[in-house]
């Protein structure tokens, strides 16, 4: 019995000794797992801190070696203030770049006294407006612009006020260097130099708006753009409508000059304009001259008008085109015509029958109102829209005018309309228009860029027969030589063209006592290259004391010409006007 429980007491040591050693074997075995996860989440801890190091180490090496950008900058409306192209014209000359400049900006969370720094400020900046920019400076947040685009000088006499919380941030500032010349055109942008009018709208337009968002604008990338004008003449019928509006005290005038065989606008102008360096001024009650944002507005493509007796020559080309009438035929203008209460009268009619060439000299509205009826109301209206003077214009140019017409074409409305009164176009799409009646009878899409005649031709369409076309190159010449024409005559040049003469259009009523004069004109005549169109607004005088067309918009066209055609590469011959002239490829 004895020896059974020793025996017992033995066994269950033996069991008890497994049970210890089995749970001491299993504890030192987790131990070591654990261990060995701690040391692998460490080394990929180390990794990480490593690789994220290296990285940055990586990104301050690339930032030392490169060298600074000063491209772009943040402007006021978080976006970048990108690169533009630069604009050219026909010849290579610069019309606007971009300038390096910079902005002042703050951090008001470190600006110390806001009082003290308006007060420096003041003394380098002009204008500052202390309550504005002291608001600024007590701002919560963290930038705030003070005063974009400082001259260098200003930037040293800034710093040198050592003003902490104050900073700059380089960005571009557009530069034209012709001022005013070409404004019009070429346009001009905001302080994000953003393209606000012209050119440079149109630019945006095309994409560079979407280049700029996605960061792609630089300088490396950006070629400079080539417009169709040409610098020299631009500067001259600038400068010819400027003495124009001042010498016949007129409220605006303007004139363009067009390639007929390209379609290409070689100068456009528009008076009163503006700087577009600087297209806004403040006055000194800290108000914006509305009078000098009045320049904004280009009368040429922008804005319709009654052309006048220009719009003869379409009503007669018409038809000349429809075969109702040749250059031998005569009409009836010997008395007025009454027609829905109204008279038709001529301006020192000759109260007698004419012929189309002198309905055409003598600017009829009684013959011209004739030639009008034989087509009739819809073939006139077709006709019209045919040379695009009834549609919203093609072009580059933003903001191009549509044209205004009667909703429903009566008769009164066609004779009217013959001799330019009822419809409003603009100055540019009349020039389009009379462009086909002298280059063969095509239309062709006006364009402020490059073109050349094959590709005009591709664009163009035929609006006229050919013998259409002769037809009004005789008219025209006839015009120039004998009729109101010739006070645009430049000797040698053999210029041709219309004038008109509308009572202009004030407050829906014709004012009888204020006109608005046009004049379009083609040269050389035998060989038509270029159409040239004036305008001009409301003149007090002209000429020898007159007030129309013939004592205004024509004495312009002359100035223009005469000093235009040598660089447009018309060489002049003198002799009679059947002469033939040389013309040199331009």
């Amino acid at each position: 019995m004895i020896s059974f429980v020793i025996r017992l007491k033995s066994r269950a040591h033996f069991v008890l000794d497994r049970g210890l050693n089995a749970r001491g074997e299993a504890f030192v075995g987790t131990n070591a797992r654990r261990r060995k996860q701690a040391r692998q989440r460490v080394a990929i801890m180390i990794a990480i801190f490593s690789a994220v190091y290296l990285l940055i180490g990586g990104r301050l090496l690339q930032y030392g070696l490169s060298e600074p950008v000063l491209s772009a900058s943040i402007g006021g409306n978080g976006h970048a203030i990108a690169s533009r192209p630069n604009i050219m014209d026909r010849n290579g000359e610069l019309l606007a770049t971009d300038l390096h400049m910079v902005s002042l900006y703050a951090d008001p969370r470190r600006i110390v006294d806001a009082d003290e720094v308006v007060e420096k400020l003041a003394l380098v900046i002009p204008n500052l407006d202390w309550g504005d920019t002291h608001r600024k400076l007590r701002s919560p947040s963290a930038f705030q612009w003070l005063r974009r685009q400082l001259t260098p000088r200003q930037q040293a006499e800034i710093l040198a006020l050592g003003l902490p919380g104050i900073g700059f941030r380089p960005e571009k500032r557009r530069f034209y260097p012709g001022g005013a010349t070409a404004a019009h055109i070429v346009g001009h942008v905001n302080v994000d130099n953003q393209g606000l009018a012209g050119m440079e709208r149109y630019l945006d337009q095309q994409g560079l708006a979407d280049l700029r968002a996605a960061g792609l604008t630089d300088d490396a990338r950006l070629a400079p753009v080539r417009l169709s004008i040409d610098l020299r003449v631009q500067n001259i019928v600038r400068n010819v409508v400027a003495k124009a509006m001042t010498d016949y005290e007129a409220e605006a005038a303007g004139a363009v000059i067009l390639d007929v065989e390209t379609g290409e606008v070689l100068a456009m102008a528009s008076v009163p304009d503006y700087d577009p360096n600087a297209p806004s001024r403040t006055l000194a009650d800290g108000s914006v001259d509305k009078d000098y944002e009045k320049g904004w507005f280009n009368r040429i493509s922008n804005a319709t008008f009654e052309m006048g007796s220009t719009f003869k020559s379409f009503t007669l080309a018409m038809g000349l085109d429809a075969g109702k009438i040749t250059l031998n035929s005569v009409v009836d203008a010997s008395r007025p015509i009454r027609m829905g209460g109204f008279t038709i009268r001529d301006f020192r009619g000759k109260n007698r029958p004419l012929s189309i060439p002198e309905v055409f000299q003598y600017s009829s509205n009684i013959g011209t109102a004739a030639v009008a009826d034989m087509v009739g109301i819809d073939g006139h209206q077709q006709f019209l829209t045919r040379l695009g003077l009834l549609s919203k214009l093609a072009t580059e140019m933003p903001g191009v005018a549509t044209p205004t017409q009667p909703r429903t074409w009566k008769k009164i409305n066609s004779v009217t309309i013959s001799f330019g009164h009822g419809v409003a176009t603009t100055p540019l799409q009349t020039a389009v228009a009379a462009a086909a009646l002298v280059n063969g009878g095509y239309l062709i899409p006006p364009t402020f860029l490059p073109r050349t005649k094959d590709e005009a031709q591709a664009l163009a369409t035929r609006v006229l027969k050919e013998t259409t076309s002769a037809d009004m190159r005789f008219l025209y010449d006839w015009n120039g030589q004998r009729g109101s024409g010739r006070n645009a005559q430049v000797d040698g040049f053999h210029v041709g063209g219309k004038t008109g003469t509308a009572d202009k259009v004030i407050n829906g009523r014709y004012a009888k006592d204020i006109n608005f004069n046009a004049f379009v004109a083609a040269f050389p005549m035998d060989k038509p290259r270029y159409i040239v169109l004036s305008i001009i607004d409301a003149p007090r005088t002209g000429e020898n004391g007159g007030r129309t067309a013939a004592s205004t918009a024509a004495p312009m066209i002359k100035a223009i010409i005469q000093r235009v055609a040598p660089l447009l590469g018309v060489q002049p011959r003198f002799g009679t006007p059947e002469a033939e002239m040389r013309l040199v490829d331009y």
